[in-house]
């Protein structure tokens, strides 16, 4: 299993970041200047009426970063506490995260793609959501894992048929992503 390093959060005043919600498989957060202005600005979570709705991986990278105070009941989830509670949500959970992480690192938006049948799809920089369409999808995979050829093939075949690019993000053991494009060829 990759190592779970996390990163210090950014000394930043309690005013200034985001007040949130755990709720299972995601955390909510009340729509404020903040929330709104992170959303036009990178396009983190999701505006769901009057409330923005982060997914896991958005959630832990805001809170790493110092941007969100994520509650759970009355007390404040460290990083710790919300990496224990989102892998019993989600399996596989850090593997997904790296790669979310890595991209978002290198300055890709990353949303779910579940209505595609992958784990991640994500824009080329300088694109949002809306603006145009994504580029890839994006399957995390450990690096000891193994696909048999019908899954490799099924998600080959889901990158085809959405026109977006196939991306393998292999993690290892330290948590370092290595992406691999695969794609269709016709003889």
């Amino acid at each position: 299993m990759p190592s779970k390093k996390v990163e210090k959060t950014e000394k930043i005043a309690d005013e200034d970041k985001i007040k949130a919600v755990f709720a299972k498989e995601r955390v909510l957060a009340d729509s404020s200047n903040l929330t709104r202005e992170l959303y036009d600005k990178s396009r983190y979570g999701t505006v769901e009426g009057n409330k923005f709705q982060y997914s896991l991986n958005e959630a832990l990278y805001l809170l790493e970063r110092g941007k969100m105070i994520i509650m759970d009941g009355k007390k404040d989830m460290d990083l710790e506490t919300f990496l224990k509670k989102a892998n019993k949500v989600e399996t596989n959970f850090w593997i997904r995260y790296s790669v979310f992480k890595d991209l978002r690192n290198r300055g890709y938006i990353v949303k779910t793609a579940l209505k595609f049948g992958a784990d991640f799809r994500v824009y080329d920089r300088g694109v949002k959501p809306g603006e145009d369409h994504a580029k890839w999808v994006v399957y995390p995979v450990y690096e000891t894992d193994s696909l048999t050829w019908y899954e490799y093939a099924a998600k080959n075949r889901v990158a085809h048929s959405t026109r977006k690019r196939l991306l393998l993000g292999i993690v290892d053991e330290e948590g370092s992503v290595t992406y691999y494009e695969c794609k269709w060829i016709r003889p």
